[in-house]
């Protein structure tokens, strides 16, 4: 269908933004197109507004984000250099909707990809899925149980409830003719915390890659609400994948749906994409988040540290589970988790399913 011609010169701006390295997702240019009608707009600073609330640039980018806006806007685009230029359809966010977890035909997987780099390398990959370990068979067994809880809003009825359930105690005064028998008690439901996976899929982090996924498949079928993705040039959500009880069915799709396996790094602009999408930040609330990680970011790290500070704001507990920790003798050594280390609630040992599985279950004794 043909946009109107407004629609289309909005539309037409954030590709031209997001080729100057500006990042978000599809919906986020639906809520500006949005805010664009419910303004009006009556002039032009409206339009500036409605991107700025809707298409959130970093804070040491709103300069240059507005220098794009001026350029675009004032038809001076000529004059802009692209210099962090992604095409438009490599935008580094990638969030399938429900429905679509089917995967395509998969062709040669990638092999390559031995460390981090800010080099992009699109590729797929395969994997050898073999019966559940140990380590998982602990997760099945213990983690319902285990896993951090919170109090819910709805609540289920209990005699020895702390509140009057009125709903039901009316129903039972109605069905005895008025007469009122006994009050019925209830309380509020415990539900698991919501756990929010971020794992690093870039070349340095290929060995662990798998045994990340399986872990990630057990606990989405395992806690009330998982939600999963992975990044290492760009930003992909694939719980939708890993809902498929099959762990070989759920890998292959979720092979299917990452574009960037084996690559580079950027972890401060995948980190910025998702806490920069209102959908995804919505889902830190109370959350348990765990990044899989080496934490080698390329370049500069200061966007990675705003990230993870404002990821922390919104969470219950933040922990970085690293392969590097295997050994007893780690240290911190690069820059970019020295300067999040205060961020973090706890840096420990990601090298192993059964180690991930080992922190797992410690979550439900945090304060």
């Amino acid at each position: 269908m043909k946009l109107p011609q407004a629609a289309a010169l909005l539309v037409d701006f954030t590709r031209f933004v997001r080729r100057h390295g500006f990042a978000f997702a599809h919906e986020q240019v639906v809520m500006f197109l949005g805010a664009v009608r419910l303004l009006g707009p009556r002039d032009i600073e409206s339009i500036r507004r409605a991107a700025h609330a809707t298409l959130p640039p970093p804070p040491d980018r709103q300069t240059e984000f507005d220098a794009l806006f001026h350029a675009f806007f004032f038809e001076e685009a000529a004059l802009a250099s692209p210099a962090q230029s992604l095409p438009e359809e490599d935008a580094p966010v990638k969030d399938r909707g429900r429905g679509q977890n089917d995967p395509p035909e998969l062709g040669e997987a990638n092999n390559s990809g031995k460390a981090a780099t800010a080099k992009e390398s699109l590729s797929l990959r395969q994997f050898d899925i073999h019966a559940d370990d140990e380590a998982i068979g602990r997760l099945k067994k213990n983690a319902p149980a285990t896993l951090p809880r919170r109090l819910g809003f709805r609540k289920v009825s209990d005699k020895k409830g702390q509140s009057l359930d009125l709903r039901r105690s009316m129903r039972r005064i109605v069905e005895h003719d008025g007469d009122i028998i006994r009050l019925m008690r209830a309380r509020r439901r415990k539900l698991h915390r919501p756990v929010v996976l971020l794992i690093d899929v870039s070349g340095s982090m290929k060995a662990q890659t798998q045994d990340y996924l399986r872990y990630a498949h057990a606990l989405t079928h395992l806690a009330d609400k998982v939600e999963t993705f992975t990044f290492g040039t760009r930003l992909t959500r694939i719980t939708n994948s890993l809902q498929h009880r099959h762990p070989a069915k759920a890998l292959e799709c979720a092979s299917a749906e990452v574009d960037d396996w084996d690559g580079g790094t950027r972890i401060g602009a995948a980190l910025g994409t998702f806490i920069g999408n209102p959908r995804y930040a919505s889902l830190l609330r109370g959350a348990v988040v765990l990044f899989l990680s080496d934490g080698l970011e390329r370049g500069g790290h200061d966007l990675m540290r705003e990230a993870v500070q404002r990821i922390k704001h919104r969470a219950w507990y933040l922990a970085w589970l690293t392969p590097l920790a295997a050994d007893a003798r780690f240290r911190p050594e690069t820059a970019a988790l020295k300067d999040i280390l205060v961020h973090l609630d706890r840096l420990g040992n990601g090298s192993s399913i059964a180690s991930l599985v080992d922190h797992t279950l410690t979550l439900g004794s945090q304060s």
